[in-house]
């Protein structure tokens, strides 16, 4: 497909977008726009954008397709932005923020002169940010969520579709109402609990030093999405007021709930309540993509000995599988530690655990 795509924002999202829209629409001009001009500059140079321009106005003028990655805050202002400049009148535009009724609603602002604008929100995402982190796979097997107005046609959806082919996503169409509430529920409450969890081991009255020790293992993994950048959730949560508000107040019922089978010492309803949790938590898909991204972790029970970890990723290295993190558990003499592998993909993960299977020496599992 020929035309001028202009992708404002270079970080992790846009960057990703417009590498898969370059990877399938090689024909394509892909432009880029970012307040960091560093960001513009390095998007050249891993040819994540053909050129870049000093102002949006210049970018966007020319431009079939607009791509607006920056924060939910930032992108209500943006669209009344691009809806006061020349553009061409079949030029279609889109964005990627994680919540939708409000910026859909600030696209009005554009329909009223007939231009088309399409809500969007790929539900992926990495553990590293930036430029430089763009990968023009990042989504491949994710849901990529739209959410049309009431003035998109069938054709202007499949036409975006057809843009972003190369992100090999999984399209959901939905109204920016339901996105919000389904967000809200799997997404942007969990980062709250996370915060929340966190918060209130830093304000603990034990001994802080114990605290942190302790809090090392499992519980900064079930709580590693507390990490995410706060200005984002601090976007996010006044854009989703409404959900985000009734949500909490479902889960203080929900707290009043397990508080009061505790004080009643009520056996069966608390093991009722763990059970069902267990059930509905373990008929979740395992490999399938969801809002939050997955972290493929394998443990590896360990030998101390001086240069156990280069062994270990020298071996995965003559597989060519790549890391992206590597963290200690416990390392102490004469007791096996935990040496926690964190890979990009499923199937490295799967590799790396056969690769390793074949030592005897190197017991590994899964979380």
């Amino acid at each position: 497909m020929k035309g001028n795509v202009l992708v404002i924002g270079l970080g992790l999202i846009g960057g990703s977008v417009a590498l898969a829209i370059k990877k399938e629409h090689k024909e394509a001009c892909i432009t880029g726009y970012d307040v960091n001009e560093q960001n513009i500059a390095l998007a050249k140079v891993l040819g994540i954008i053909d050129e870049g321009c000093e102002t949006v106005e210049k970018g966007a003028a020319q431009a079939d397709l607009i791509v607006i990655a920056i924060p939910v805050l930032q992108t209500a202002a943006m669209i009344k932005r691009l809806a006061a400049m020349p553009l061409k009148k079949e030029v279609l535009i889109t964005d990627v923020g994680s919540t939708k009724e409000r910026i859909v609603e600030a696209a009005a602002a554009l329909t009223a002169r007939g231009i088309a604008f399409i809500g969007a929100h790929p539900m992926a995402g990495s553990h590293k940010s930036g430029t430089g982190a763009a990968k023009a796979h990042l989504f491949e097997n994710a849901f990529y969520m739209l959410t049309p107005g009431e003035n998109i046609n069938t054709e202007q959806i499949e036409l975006l579709k057809d843009w972003l082919k190369g992100t090999r996503a999984h399209f959901l169409v939905t109204s920016p109402h339901l996105h919000d509430q389904l967000a809200g529920v799997i997404s942007h409450f969990p980062h709250i609990i996370a915060a929340g969890l966190v918060n209130q081991a830093r304000s603990s009255t034990l001994d802080q030093d114990l605290v942190t020790r302790l809090a090392a293992g499992g519980f900064r993994d079930i709580t590693r999405i507390a990490s995410s950048s706060p200005a984002m959730w601090r976007d996010i949560l006044l854009q989703n007021q409404e959900v985000i508000l009734s949500l909490m107040e479902s889960w203080q019922t929900e707290m009043a709930n397990i508080k009061s089978l505790v004080e009643d010492r009520d056996s069966d309803g608390i093991y009722q309540f763990f059970d069902e949790a267990r059930k509905f938590r373990d008929s979740l898909p395992a490999k399938s993509k969801g809002a939050i991204p997955a972290f493929y972790d394998l443990y590896v029970d360990v030998p101390d000995y001086p240069g156990v970890i280069s062994e270990i990723t020298g071996y995965l290295a003559e597989e060519r599988i790549s890391i992206t993190n590597i963290r200690i558990l416990e390392t102490r003499e004469e007791i096996y530690g935990v040496l926690v592998l964190s890979f990009q993909t499923d199937s490295d993960r799967e590799r790396a655990q056969e690769c390793l299977g074949r030592l005897t020496v190197y017991d590994t599992y899964l979380a």
